[in-house]
């Protein structure tokens, strides 16, 4: 399993659109092949930042499969223009959990 981090930073009082835009383009990453889950968190501290992650199968899933498809443009067309600055995206394997 792959856990996909990204730290979203939103224009300021675009929040409420973005959240919008997130319940739509939502369904996308969903039916992606190798999708397990996702999760998006918003910041107590900084209301502009949002936390996504998103568990996949294997890196493949999301590089090759999800990023590479139609329904990832329109997941991009959906939310990118949200971000500032873009994020950047991580990916972990878990080592330990309890």
């Amino acid at each position: 399993m792959i856990l996909e981090h990204v730290v979203l930073d939103i224009r300021p009082g675009q929040e409420p659109a973005f959240e919008e835009a997130f319940a739509v383009a939502r369904p996308l990453i969903m039916s992606a092949q190798g999708w397990r889950s996702v999760r998006l968190e918003r910041c107590v501290e900084q209301p502009s930042r949002y936390l996504l992650l998103v568990e996949w199968e294997t890196l493949a899933d999301h590089l090759d499969g999800f990023r590479t498809s139609a329904a990832y443009e329109e997941w991009r067309q959906l939310l990118h223009h949200f971000y500032d600055p873009p994020p950047v995206v991580e990916h972990f394997e878990l080592v330990t959990a309890s």
